[in-house]
């Protein structure tokens, strides 16, 4: 999945990207983050399709590391999702790495869930 493992996989990004939240608030994001999944798994808040989604939607918009937030994403809402009892992701059925019309469809699906409408994405994941 990683390739290669970078010398600094694991830890947080120490620089400021285009996306996700500054660095500052990575701590507290991931808490907030990881707190608010864990509500909505024990209150079965979503359907687990939808659930596993959001799980990843979020954790790709703190955007925690320098690299391979949306692998590592991808990779926990497949975990999330078979443990909620569904088979994990298919995100396209092919790799989402090379830029092309796969990856496009994959990142409008993306920017569709930063405003509220997490259905292409949902949709996306198990096409």
């Amino acid at each position: 999945m990683f390739g290669k493992t970078w010398k600094w996989a694991g830890a947080y990004r120490k620089t400021e990207k285009n996306i996700g939240v500054p660095v500052v608030q990575i701590n507290n994001s991931i808490a907030a983050f990881l707190g608010d999944a864990a509500y909505w798994i024990k209150d079965k808040a979503f359907e687990p399709d939808e659930l596993a989604v959001r799980f990843h939607h979020r954790l790709v918009q703190i955007h925690p590391f320098p690299n391979g937030n949306g692998r590592h994403a991808r990779l926990l809402a497949d975990v999330l999702a078979v443990q909620l009892g569904r088979p994990r992701f298919t995100w396209g059925r092919n790799d989402l790495q090379p830029t092309g019309p796969l990856r496009e469809k994959y990142i409008a699906a993306i920017k569709t869930a930063d405003n509220g409408n997490l259905k292409p994405l949902t949709e996306f994941a198990r096409s």
